[in-house]
Parts: C-alpha cells; sequence; structure tokens
C-alpha cells in the first residue's frame, strides 16, 4: 500500500449488552479519544441460542464508535476491552477498521497536526 492510501485514521467498534455504553465512551475519551459515538442496536439470531456461559444472548446491544489516529488506537482499544471486559466470553465484541477519508470531525488543521504528531510519535517509539 503506498503512503498516499495509507490510513491515518481507525474506526474503533465495540458492540456490547445494553448500558454498557456510557462506561466505555468514558473509558475512551480518559485514554485520548476525542470522543465516542454511543447508539442502540438490535442483533439477530435464534433468541433460543446460548452464550458459553449458558445465559439467553440478549438481543439489545449498544454500540460504541470511536475514530482516533493510527497511534493512539492500541492505548484507546486496550482502554475499552478493559472497560468493557471484553476479554470474557459473552461480554461483546471490539474491532478496529482502517478509516482512509474523513471529514467533518476534524479541521485540516488539527489532521496535519495529529498526522505530524503521530509521526513524531511513531519515531520516537521505534
Amino acid at each position: 500500500m503506498n503512503d498516499q492510501n495509507k490510513a491515518q485514521f481507525q474506526l474503533i467498534t465495540c458492540i456490547i449488552q445494553r448500558g454498557k455504553g456510557d462506561s466505555i465512551g468514558k473509558a475512551a475519551i480518559a485514554a485520548g479519544a476525542g470522543g465516542a459515538t454511543v447508539f442502540f442496536a438490535r442483533g439477530m439470531g435464534l433468541r433460543e441460542r446460548l452464550g458459553l456461559l449458558g445465559l439467553a444472548i440478549v438481543p439489545e446491544k449498544e454500540v460504541v464508535m470511536i475514530v482516533c489516529t493510527e497511534n493512539e488506537t492500541p492505548r484507546i482499544f486496550d482502554a475499552v476491552v478493559a472497560a468493557g471486559k471484553l476479554d470474557t466470553p459473552g461480554m461483546g465484541i471490539a474491532y478496529v477498521m482502517p478509516i482512509y477519508h474523513v471529514a467533518g470531525i476534524f479541521s485540516q488543521d488539527q489532521m496535519s497536526h495529529r498526522a505530524a504528531t503521530d509521526t513524531a510519535d511513531s519515531k520516537i517509539n521505534c
């Protein structure tokens, strides 16, 4: 992948039990995220299907979405996994996807500054 197509930003998505979204969003912000979007969702599948712990899986979920720079991602991801206990089966899932273009979140000056800071940080961490 050439530098033009390299993602500067990433999207952390958490799908968790209803009522857990606020604590995960707050953990993300405490870890350095600029904000988080929390919304309700409904899972699809057989209601009768049992989870790993023998409990029925509730179809009502919350989704937390966090846009961050590539260098911020590991710190924020670790914080939301810990806050949501997502390393425990049945608590939810979290994943990261690249974002190639973004508008409306950061001004061009902020994007340039964040990218420059991330580049400087990555040189320090090497």
